[in-house]
């Protein structure tokens, strides 16, 4: 019977061999097949363990590289060992901060059992002499402080601080023209050991003091800092303004001359959505082409929407972040299931509610007002329909669905077939008149029966359209077509 691989994970604790239970230490020690992630610990040290992993860090790119790497190595080593188990030894405990354990417990090749084990977070809170819980402490990654922190008030523990480089990284997440007065922050180095160093420094003294290492942390007890989109929105709005000043194209344009763009982007993000559709079937490479268009499409008409709350700043209209403000408190009052005490279990419920607080805060008399007059017809069709659902109406009485559309059809294919016998004098302005009635009410009902079926109808024909494009295309023998402007 053929057994399957093992490995047994073990912490080594924060610091010295002393923070290790017995059963770590036996196990430690009754076997040579220990491995460590890294040699770079007291414990380690102490205990003369020295078949470690550290020769990777050299080798790969990035840490990610790394943890695959010894995950790999790990289970060639099980592999060969079973059915004898090896061990696998980590900094601190194997259950906070340890990637290549996270990998290992997913990896179908072996079984793993987790021996816990004390870690430095434990040792943090008696120096700093809180509760964790009752604090409502973030422990978070050094090298990910500032999209972890952003938007985030505090309190942090800031694990890995393991070079002044990264403290420099932490530091200057916070913009010097903060508003926001900077704490001061406590510095946990070497925790445990007989060097160790518990010292409040001020915020701009983080990366002065001591010389970090892997066993060192930071406890930043408050701090109010963007979050990454906020901190991108802004060199976004920087870089419009000095476009503004500097770029003669750029100077020149208004809200009019604009528009055309505003509109071609729009539809180009549509377009780059229809291709999502297809993401996890094409393969990976088609994949991350699709995610990655979508992603420069959607930021082409972010950009039209920055330019246009520039030009309005530029009149002393409103800002970005006025508009930004404008649909946070918009939709925070259109959500009263979300944020009050409104009952809404089904999208629909959630849809009349909708259009209720909108007729309020429009002070409009019908659900109507506010819809471009110059939407596609069919879009704007569709758009009817669900805003007579919204009140009750339903639009099927407006022009029965049932018999309807393959009468109107019908009708219509007998018309053509007559007019192209009668020549170019067929139909009578009389006539025509009719016939655009009629197929007004076919596209109606057809666009009713979509919105019955769930479907959009604009998209459902732009599908159809772009269908005959290819086709098109492969009848002039163009079989690789530019994808427009991307």
């Amino acid at each position: 019977m053929r057994h399957r691989p093992h490995i047994t994970v073990v912490g080594l604790g924060p610091a010295g061999s002393s923070f290790l239970s017995n059963e770590t230490v036996a196990l430690l020690t009754s076997t040579e097949r220990v491995y460590l992630r890294t040699a770079r610990h007291p414990a380690a040290e102490q205990l003369g363990l020295a078949q470690s992993f550290d020769h990777l860090y050299e080798a790969a790119e990035t840490f990610e590289e790394v943890y695959v790497a010894i995950v790999n190595e790990l289970v060639t080593a099980a592999t060969g060992a079973a059915p004898d188990p090896i061990v696998y030894a980590v900094p601190g405990s194997p259950l906070v901060a340890e990637r290549s354990v996270a990998l290992l417990r997913h990896d179908a090749r072996v079984n793993v059992t987790v021996i816990p084990a004390l870690s430095f977070i434990d040792l943090a809170w008696e120096r700093l002499r809180i509760d964790p819980l009752t604090a409502g402490v973030r422990l978070v990654d050094a090298e990910q402080f500032a999209e972890q922190a952003g938007g985030d008030r505090g309190p942090f523990l800031v694990a890995q601080c393991w070079s002044r480089h990264l403290l420099s990284e932490v530091k200057l997440s916070v913009p010097e023209d903060s508003d926001d007065p900077l704490p001061d922050v406590v510095i946990l180095h070497h925790l445990g050991l007989e060097d160790e160093r518990v010292l409040t420094v001020n915020w701009w003294e983080l990366d002065r003091v001591v010389t970090p290492d892997h066993l060192t942390s930071v406890y930043v007890p408050t701090l109010s800092i963007p979050t990454m989109a906020q901190r991108e929105i802004g060199l976004l709005e920087e870089l419009m303004v000095t476009l503004r000043v500097r770029c003669p194209w750029d100077r020149v344009q208004t809200h009019r001359s604009l528009s055309p763009h505003l509109i071609e982007e729009s539809y180009e993000v549509v377009d780059a959505l229809s291709a999502m559709r297809n993401v996890g079937v094409t393969g990976d490479v088609a994949d991350e082409l699709a995610v990655g268009h979508l992603k420069e499409e959607l930021g082409d008409l972010l950009f039209q929407i920055v330019f246009h709350a520039c030009l309005a700043q530029e009149e002393g209209y409103f800002t970005l972040a006025d508009v930004a403000r404008g649909v946070h408190e918009k939709l925070v009052l259109r959500h009263p299931h979300v944020f009050g005490n409104v009952e809404a279990a089904t999208p629909e419920q959630v849809a009349g509610n909708w259009e209720s607080i909108k007729k309020l805060e429009k002070g409009r008399s019908s659900v109507t007002e506010g819809i471009p007059q110059y939407l596609p017809a069919l879009m704007m069709a569709n758009k009817l329909q669900r805003k007579a659902l919204s009140v009750g109406v339903e639009p099927s009485e407006f022009s029965s669905v049932e018999g309807t559309v393959e009468e109107r059809f019908a009708e219509l294919i007998l018309l053509a077939s007559v007019g192209g016998s009668q020549g170019d004098d067929f139909p009578s302005v009389d006539d025509a008149e009719e016939v655009e009635h009629l197929v007004g009410l076919l596209l109606f009902e057809v666009g009713d029966l979509a919105r019955q079926l769930g479907v959009d109808p604009e998209q459902a024909l732009r599908a159809r359209v772009v269908s005959l494009r290819e086709r098109i295309l492969i009848a002039e023998g163009v079989h690789n077509p530019p994808g427009g402007s991307r």
